[in-house]
């Protein structure tokens, strides 16, 4: 039987799923959201984002790291970190949403 309760678990899970695997290096989370012959869902979407933020941290870094090495601007590191920044805010706005969003289903009377 797949209720909301059951879907929103799912979601749930496979979010945290992924955003561990955000933690591993040289992982690509696009590839373990979409399985085979599944159109685009929830879980693929956030995948895809997390995926952006975990580029983004990686391309500051490397940009931080040019910087001490003096082959970058100063101008590009901060709008690079600036980007990375607000991408993470980004998602933590989207998780405290989607965790607000389970909260009230569990709240509904069955």
């Amino acid at each position: 039987m797949n209720t909301p309760f059951n879907a929103a678990t799912a979601a749930y899970s496979n979010a945290s799923r992924l955003i561990n695997q955000a933690a591993k290096p040289n992982t690509d989370l696009t590839a373990l959201a979409n399985p085979p012959g599944k159109g685009n869902n929830f879980a693929e979407i956030l995948a895809q984002q997390v995926q952006g933020v975990v580029d983004a941290g990686k391309a500051s870094d490397a940009m931080a790291v040019d910087m001490v090495n003096g082959k970058a601007n100063i101008v590009d590191m901060v709008t690079a970190l600036s980007e990375t920044e607000m991408a993470i805010e980004s998602m933590v706005t989207v998780r405290d949403r989607v965790i607000s969003a389970y909260e009230e289903i569990m709240r509904m009377p069955i």
